[in-house]
């Protein structure tokens, strides 16, 4: 159960999802951000580290780059957070 779903972070792993990213513990992963006094940061630590925990992002079939792209500059992430991303994103 999402606490807040209008909460921005909630949006976006939304939106990833939407681009074709499915997302391991995504129960997890909201919570986190929605408990993060800076997401963006978060999330960022979350794509890095997260596997340790057993959180994940994994491209599923016809997953758009482009629309990632799109989405990372959509919630004002940092410019190097969507080549991050796209280095952990599992195939």
């Amino acid at each position: 159960m999402i606490h807040n779903p209008n909460i921005e972070s909630t949006r976006f792993i939304e939106s990833l999802k939407g681009a074709g990213v499915a997302i391991s513990k995504e129960h997890e992963v909201i919570e986190r951000l929605e408990e993060a006094r800076e997401w963006h940061y978060a999330f960022n630590t979350l794509v890095q580290q997260g596997q340790r925990i057993g959180i994940s992002f994994i491209a599923r079939p016809g997953v758009q780059s482009a629309e990632i792209q799109r989405l990372f500059a959509q919630f004002r992430f940092p410019e190097q957070a969507e080549s991050t991303f796209e280095a952990h994103l599992l195939h």
